[in-house]
């Protein structure tokens, strides 16, 4: 057991430390830790089988619901914009890439369980690797078979990877330069496409000067205007210094100075009705009226609407915005609180501390680590993941496995908040150790094993070859993926290299994307496919291995 744990920490200690090292602008990140994996396997270190076991499936299924959690809150939302079509594109790279494998496995005479490596390490999809290694132990189990009945995919994946890793690097250069963009002129036309800077929630000032609404209360103006999606978090009249929080039922007079909360265009359309843009400095005063950010973390206010809280009429204190996974979410009274929320909220000190002690705002609570949660979260994943779908002639049931639910669990838990007592929040520093240690126990068990007798296998299975072969899967979808997505529906490159990068769902293109074009837009669309895109492969995966193994 200790030299097994040794040389598990070996390959990741090293394989951490390989990956930052740069090629011009390209690092192998925490893939590194695989090729260590098969460097020490291949030299003869080992693991116990069992432990070894364990490690890859324990590792995946915290990598998985770490990727859920992270993105699950923009998700569901993403399908409201241009989400579907996103998805759309994503998913049809996966299905052309299961065509592939299986025109290969037919084509070319490669065991299909070869061929699924192939088309795992061509994509770098380190989940579908993992589903298919789980169904062929199902099928081995259920049909008592050898151990040794079926080929290793793990040792195709890891002779493939690489060209999953640099041929997309290589096709978003040859994107950009074959199609000649203009990054600023993209950004440009993104900006203008989407309206980011009116998407984001702001506040402003501004004074009252039209007479239509002096002397009506906040609630007769915002009905008479049809006024939407705006907060009023502070009032101060003419001639005075005095700031407070106002009601629905307050009464707009003759130069009050009013400070605004909402989106930029929603903003602009109130002011255009009640008056201009103020430059008063005292609304900003902190002595009668103060801000704080509160954390909820009491019981009391968890899955409660803000209506039902009512802090306003308790307190007399209002809500302006809530931050939640790093989104700024307009304070509507339907608004319902999860935990980990982080309320903006305007008060004088006093009323504040009353709200504090409902919210509850305990920081601490919040950076200590929620052991039910986190596991109770899991094992809602895993028993998603073991549920049996019973295909007629299929060998053995189909299951999403021990990827496809806790990923599909993380979306479910983070997009309504949790369940039960398990709750979605983990602070953002937990999720990424979660996920890097995760992914590098992944890749470190995977290497080690597939490194013994990895070079014989890589020449008694023509290993050129395959890498041969994993360029149609790496390079067919990838092009084809570029020329719909800019001339079909007209992408913003941007965008379309964050699709190329969640297609593949590979972190280190990501990376590259990102360094390479000096911008995070990627990230966003890379977001958006990569949860249906990894639980397509995963299926993909198993029924390419359940409907033709031999």
């Amino acid at each position: 057991m200790a030299q097994s744990l040794i040389v598990l920490f070996l390959a990741i200690s090293i394989g951490f430390f390989a990956g930052r090292l740069k090629i011009g602008k390209v690092s192998l990140g925490v893939s590194a830790v695989m090729f260590v994996g098969l460097f020490l396997g291949h030299l003869g270190y080992s693991m116990q089988a069992d432990l070894i076991q364990f490690v890859r499936e324990f590792g995946l299924i915290l990598f998985v619901y770490g990727i859920g959690i992270q993105v699950g809150p923009t998700f569901f939302s993403s399908f409201k914009k241009e989400g579907l079509v996103f998805n759309a594109l994503g998913v049809g790279t996966v299905f052309l890439g299961g065509i592939i494998a299986y025109l290969i496995h037919i084509l070319a005479n490669v065991k299909v369980e070869n061929a699924v490596g192939l088309m795992s390490g061509s994509v770098t999809n380190t989940p579908g690797l993992g589903a298919a290694k789980s169904t062929l132990i199902e099928i081995q189990k259920q049909l008592n078979l050898p151990a040794d009945h079926f080929s290793d995919p793990a040792i195709a994946y890891a002779i493939t990877y690489p060209i999953g890793v640099f041929g997309i690097i290589f096709l978003i250069i040859v994107a950009k330069n074959a199609l000649k963009i203009d990054l600023e002129k993209e950004v440009i036309l993104l900006k203008k496409k989407n309206k980011d800077h009116e998407n984001a929630i702001v506040r402003q000032k501004c004074r009252v000067t039209k007479s239509e609404v002096i002397g009506k209360t906040f609630k007769q103006v915002f009905k008479e205007f049809h006024i939407d999606n705006v907060i009023i978090s502070r009032q101060k009249q003419s001639g005075t210094k005095v700031v407070y929080s106002p009601s629905l039922d307050s009464i707009i007079k003759a130069k009050d100075v009013l400070m605004v909360v909402a989106k930029q265009k929603d903003i602009n359309h109130f002011i255009d009705i009640v008056g201009k843009i103020s430059t008063d400095l005292f609304i900003e005063s902190e002595e009668d009226v103060t801000t704080k950010i509160l954390s909820v973390t009491h019981k009391t206010a968890i899955h409660k609407t803000l209506a039902e809280l009512d802090l306003y009429n308790q307190y007399d204190v209002k809500v302006t915005r809530v931050i939640r996974s790093g989104l700024e979410i307009l304070a509507q009274p339907s608004l319902e609180l999860f935990y980990g929320d982080t309320l903006m909220v305007v008060g004088n000190k006093e009323a504040i501390q009353e709200a504090e002690k409902i919210i509850g705002n305990s920081k601490k609570i919040l950076l200590e680590p929620d052991f039910l949660s986190l596991f109770g979260g899991l094992i809602f994943g895993l028993i998603i993941g073991s549920i049996p779908i019973v295909i007629p002639s299929l060998p053995v049931p189909l299951k999403l496995g021990l990827a496809a639910g806790p990923l599909l669990a993380a979306l479910f838990i983070s997009r309504y908040g949790g369940v039960g007592v398990i709750h979605s929040y983990i602070n953002n520093g937990a999720i990424h150790f979660m996920k890097d240690l995760g992914i590098c126990m992944f890749f470190a068990a995977v290497g080690i094993k597939a490194g013994h007798g990895f070079y014989d296998n890589f020449i008694s299975n023509n290993g050129w070859m395959w890498i041969y072969y994993g360029c149609f899967i790496t390079f067919i979808p990838l092009t084809l993926l570029v020329l719909i997505s800019r001339f079909v529906f007209k992408l913003n490159f941007y965008q379309m290299v964050g699709i190329m990068s969640g297609s593949y769902t590979d972190p280190a293109a990501l990376a590259f994307s990102t360094k390479y074009l000096d911008s995070d837009i990627p990230n966003q669309s890379y977001a958006t496919v990569y949860p249906l895109v990894t639980i397509s492969r995963i299926l993909v995966a198993q029924l390419l291995i359940l409907l033709f193994a031999s």
